[in-house]
């Protein structure tokens, strides 16, 4: 066996079954093709590689045979391979992916110029009308080029999909492997939540005591991002409401940033919250605001009392803007017994569709020991937050 084939499915099953070309040209960013190889099959694919003549002098060939475990094609022989897995035949690849995709093919592809095996596996593909996603890799100021753009609008209007690079100073460089292995999953995956739109409410509150402290919590924002990848792979329409938090929120996720409670009621008095399908509060929200202080408190006290008032709670105003939306609430305890209890309670008192229970013991951790739970139904859920995530959207779009 393979050593790639120790690593297939390691992190979802998103393209289980899924076959995918991957063409690489001759852009010094061919470096990190290895890496992308790599991340789809650890999604479940299988990859074939395709490379320009151009590209076999940035990284040898070898390189992705090892990374894919196919020989790569270099050039076209009498096999047809181009017919053979991008033509109108009966087991097509599921897509061609041309990363990176230097100006030179960009161009060529646009104008139907097939010189190079990679071209013409493109023009095959269009031809046949299969999915087809380019990844651009080049100079700005190559980028920038009117004829360059043009041809790039040309491919759009034809249905092409692309990851657009991220413009720094004079380069246009490759969209990070995430990025793309998420534009990959999203094209081709199951589609469980397409024409679906979803608001996650998610990392942590952070109230002011003064002109320069606050009261704030340990929430490190994973599960939020979890959800919100997850709803993006599988087609949906998902916002991000985020949080003070250290996890990053990846780019190709629409984000608005909040830091207090009163700062959550603004997005959802100012947002038609109706228009939403499904609506997942995580969000490490605060159940006591503490009394501000203008100024700053001197640092020459030897104690030091603050004065909180109780929260609104965000579930109930949310429940008041909405009829029609699913929502899921978060309740977080100490202990098994104890939080499955409080939860249950919540989801009578907050008429809500789900509530998950977790315990203290996830936060900051990649991991979760949870509890999915709809009325007297308990579902447990051990594993990652990714795992959670597709729990729980399973559970709902079954209903």
């Amino acid at each position: 066996m393979h050593p790639s084939q120790d690593i297939k499915g390691i992190k979802s099953n998103f393209l289980q079954n899924k076959r995918i070309v991957l063409g690489v040209t001759g852009s010094i960013a061919a470096v990190e093709t290895i890496k992308l190889a790599r991340e789809l099959i650890r999604h479940g694919a299988d990859v074939l590689s395709v490379m320009t003549p151009a590209a076999t002098k940035i990284i040898h060939p070898d390189a992705l045979w090892f990374a894919t475990g196919k020989k790569p094609i270099i050039q076209l022989t009498g096999d047809t391979e181009h017919v053979s897995f991008c033509g109108n035949v009966k087991d097509p690849v599921d897509l061609l992916i041309i990363s990176p995709c230097t100006a030179n093919t960009l161009s060529k592809i646009a104008n139907g110029i097939d010189d190079t095996a990679v071209t013409t596996f493109a023009t095959t593909a269009i031809g046949a009308k299969h999915k087809v996603l380019i990844v651009p890799a080049m100079h700005r100021s190559m980028y920038d080029h009117h004829i360059v753009q043009q041809n790039i609008s040309i491919l759009k209007k034809n249905n092409i999909s692309f990851v657009d690079p991220f413009l720094e100073r004079n380069k246009a460089k490759l969209a990070s492997t995430d990025e793309i292995s998420a534009k990959v999953i999203r094209l081709i995956s199951s589609h469980t939540l397409e024409n679906k739109k979803v608001l996650i409410i998610g990392g942590s509150c952070c109230e002011p005591i003064d002109a320069v402290r606050s009261l704030c919590n340990h929430s490190s924002g994973k599960t939020a991002i979890s959800f919100a990848k997850h709803v993006y792979h599988q087609g949906g329409d998902v916002v991000l409401w985020y949080g003070k938090s250290p996890e990053l929120v990846p780019n190709f996720i629409s984000e608005k940033g909040f830091q207090t409670i009163d700062e959550v009621k603004d997005l959802i008095n100012e947002t038609d919250m109706e228009s939403f399908d499904i609506i997942i509060v995580c969000a490490a929200l605060s159940d006591f605001i503490p009394e501000n202080i203008s100024g700053k408190i001197g640092s020459d006290k030897e104690s030091l009392m603050v004065s909180c008032k109780k929260a609104d709670k965000i579930l109930e105003i949310i429940r008041e803007k909405t009829e029609t939306s699913i929502i899921v609430g978060f309740k977080l305890g100490t202990d098994e017994k104890s939080v499955l209890k409080k939860a249950q309670i919540l989801q009578k008192e907050q008429m809500l569709d789900y509530v998950v229970a977790n315990t203290t013991s996830a936060i900051g951790t990649n991991d979760t020991d949870a509890w999915i739970i709809k009325r007297s139904k308990i579902i447990p859920i051990k594993g990652s937050k990714d795992h959670l995530a597709e729990s729980l959207f399973n559970e709902i779009v079954s209903k």
